[in-house]
Parts: C-alpha cells; structure tokens; sequence
C-alpha cells in the first residue's frame, strides 16, 4: 500500500512510552508528528493547528477518548479519527466509531495493520477533501445534477460535456447499463442553450414498434385500432429543448428510416397524416451496444449511425472507475437514509472495502440498489458486511477472515486471533453474537480473549 508521505498525524497517549514508540515509528514511515499526554491537549491541538489524522487511545487520564473524539469532531467533522482500545475494550471501540471515529485498532498494535489503517483513513480524508473541491470547481461551470466523480475517466467526461453542452450537435452516449448515460444527458441539456425548455426522455426498448413511431412522432385519429384521438408526439412535447432516445440500438429498420428524416429535414410526420410538421429539438441518443459492429453486421443503418454519431460520449463502467465507489455510495446513502427517515452515519470500513472489492456488472444503478436495500433492512448506524446483498459476499468464512494474509504467513494461534477479532468488529463487540458466528460458547470466547491479554 502506498505510504502518504508528508501527512500530518497527532498521536494522543498518556502512556509516555507508547506514544515515544509511535512518534519514531511514524517518523520513519514518512509522516509529521505530534504528541499529546491526554485528551484536553489533544483537542486544544486540534483547535489551534491542522492536522490530517488523529491516533488516540480510548483510557487516558482527564477526559477520556471518547470525550475528546466528541469536542474534535464537533470542530472537525471530516478530519478522521483512529481509536487504539484493549482486547477487552472493544466496546469502548464500538462506541468511538458510532461518534465518528473513523476505525480502531487492538493493542498490542500489529503495525501492519497500523499502517494499512492510516493509509486508509488518510486516502478517504484526501478523497473528500478533493471531491468537494472538484464539485466547487464544476458547480462553478456546470450544472451537474446527480453526478458525482473522482477518478480521471469521469473527469474527462466532464470536460467533454462541457465542450459539447453549448452546441446543437447531436450526441451517442454510450456505455454498459447503469452507468449513468439518462444522467449526462441531462446534464448536456442542463448546460445548453435550451436548459429553460423541456427535456424529454424515451426508451426505445421499452416499447414495441408501432408505440415507439406513435410515441415519437404522434397521430391522427383512427390511424390505427385504438387511436380514438390526435396526439402530439414526443418530439413536438421537445419544441425549444432537448429530445433523449435511450437504447436507441433496439429500434427497427422502419423506426430508422423514419428517424433519418427527422435528423435531416427536422420534420416529422404524424400516423395517419399526409402533412409534415417542423421541430426544433436538439436530439440525443444513448446504447450500450457497439453500433459500428451492428452497422458492419447489418443490423443499422450505416447512414443513420452516422447522422447520430456527430459527437461520441462513453462513460466507462464503474469497474474501470474505483475511485467514485465511496463517494458514490456516501450519496446514496444519505440519500436513502433520508428518504427513509434514518440516522444512518456510515459505512464500517470494512463494508467500504467490501464495496470497492466488487466488480459492480451492473455499474452505478446496481451500486444504488445495494445501498438502497442496505439501509432500508438497516437496524443501527453504520453499513457493515453483512448489511450487503448477498451477491457482495462470496462465502461467511470471508466475512470473518482477517484482512486478506496468507494464512500460511501465520501461526495457527495467530490466525485463530485475528479471525476472533474479526469477528468481534463485524459483531459490534457484541460477544455472544461474536461466539454465535464463530461456533464457540461465549465461555470459550471469553477464556480466548483472556489469553490474548496475558500474552
């Protein structure tokens, strides 16, 4: 894992001798460093000074390290805070990350699992950090709507749109499913010269041929069996705006011809009418099929591919983009929690690692369902493991395996310990239910973890 070389950490402990280890410890890790005996310098820290990641023991003397998570946080909400508890304070532990700490670590420290956490606290800390300076920057020239993005491919996405927003040009979006393209067509409509006109948007999969040529270009009465009426088309519903046909790789050759002349002549012509009508809608079009091999294959119309594809947008799947998986799922998170009216603060992180270590086939929309079914079947505050669908969770050993070490690089007391601790932080501290996963008696946890403190 990549060092953060330069970050600054204030260590909290107010055992003398622990905190000097540390202090070196970290110094030849590459980080800046400051100590603090107790709580209330530790805050007071906090307050006159910057600092990137906070690592305090839970007892101290004076106020505790819950009390000074509290006063930091309440300061500082986004700067993240590291806990060091006991074996036989995990729920001290439990209590910090509910307050918004952002992991714990047991003491003894493993220092490899000391530096894998604050590489991680620090990476999420710079994620957001960098995020929200990333949506000041866009919101200052877009109108972005929903869509949230870190990584280099969205970011050149973002700079497309922005070229191509101001023009009339028709676009092809494409992409796998879920990926977001309904969204950037908004947002290209959000950008133009036609964003105080409507915006309307059909799926052309969703409907069968005769609905689809009715839908779009509208038809007189008794144009065919059931038309009891005239009705106004989709694209004259666009007049002034923007016209997006989703899946538009499914329409069929009739439906194409039909197209071609509305994207030449900008006319269409009503069911059952022998008169055509002008249109001024820019359109948009959107497939997560590869259209150049259809056309090759016979299956669309050359000349019609190429009236649509003027200017091209692909949005990589959310496999090829993991940067934008916390910042994703943190939208849709409160999102959710607010729509069903709960106190959900976060994800564990490991459920954020068990998020970013999926390959998501369903992109962004099946990302948006899992947390959806995650808060909705939610009882605390905090996502863990097991609050994931099931499709997240290869096997219930994984979701108490110690953090992914060979077990053969291990003795077989050691890889017993961390499995039990593993267990613990997935249970909350909760020991009965911490045995009940692990198939042992809650006696026997207890004498496990009594000989993990004697040791």
């Amino acid at each position: 894992m990549t060092d953060m070389p330069k970050s600054t950490i204030l260590v909290v402990d107010d055992d003398a001798g622990h905190r000097g280890m540390l202090l070196t410890l970290l110094a030849d890790w590459g980080y800046r460093l400051e100590g603090a005996q107790d709580g209330e310098t530790a805050v007071a820290l906090c307050r006159s000074q910057p600092f990137d990641l906070v690592l305090m023991d839970v007892r101290m003397t004076g106020i505790s390290g819950l009390e000074a998570l509290a006063e930091i946080k309440a300061g500082q909400p986004d700067l993240p805070v590291v806990i060091m508890t006991a074996y036989s304070d995990v729920k001290a532990a439990v209590e910090a990350i509910k307050s918004g700490a952002y992991d714990y670590l047991t003491k003894p420290l493993d220092f490899d699992n000391l530096r894998q956490a604050l590489a991680r606290a620090l990476d999420h800390a710079a994620l957001r950090h960098e995020n929200k300076a990333l949506q000041e920057t866009l919101a200052a020239s877009l109108d972005t709507g929903d869509m949230i993005c870190r990584s280099p491919a969205m970011r050149q996405v973002m700079r497309s749109l922005a070229a191509i927003a101001p023009s009339e040009a028709t676009v092809l979006i494409t992409g796998e499913s879920g990926t977001g393209k309904e969204l950037i067509a908004k947002a290209i409509h959000n950008n133009s010269q036609r964003r105080r006109g409507p915006f309307v948007a059909v799926n052309c999969a969703a409907l069968t041929e005769s609905l689809l040529e009715s839908e779009l270009f509208g038809h007189e009465r008794g144009a065919f069996t059931g038309a009891e009426g005239r009705r106004k088309g989709r694209f004259q519903s666009a007049d002034k705006g923007t016209i997006f046909l989703d899946e538009i790789g499914e329409i069929s050759a009739a439906t194409q011809s039909r197209l071609l002349r509305v994207l030449q002549e900008r006319e269409i012509q009503p069911l059952g009418s022998d008169q055509t009508i002008k249109i001024d809608a820019r359109v948009l079009v959107a497939t997560h099929r590869d259209l150049a091999r259809d056309v090759e294959q016979g299956r669309f119309r050359q000349d019609v591919f190429y009236r649509l594809n003027v200017v091209a947008l692909h949005l990589p799947p959310l496999r090829g983009r993991p940067e934008d998986i916390p910042l994703l799922a943190g939208y849709f998170l409160r999102k959710f929690a607010q729509k069903n009216h709960k106190q959900v603060k976060s994800f564990t992180p490991a459920a954020m690692r068990r998020l970013q270590a999926h390959s998501w086939p369903g992109n962004v929309r099946e990302l948006e369902n899992a947390v959806e079914r995650a808060v909705v079947l939610l009882a605390g505050d905090y996502v863990e493991e097991r609050d994931l669908p099931p499709a997240l969770m290869p096997g219930q050993v994984e979701r108490a395996a110690p953090d992914d070490v060979p077990a053969g690089m291990m003795t077989l007391e050691e890889v017993e310990r961390r499995t039990i601790m593993a267990a613990l932080e997935a249970a909350r501290g909760n020991k009965s239910e911490a045995a009940r996963r692990l198939g042992i008696t809650r006696k026997t946890l207890h004498a496990k973890l009594r000989s993990y403190m004697e040791s």
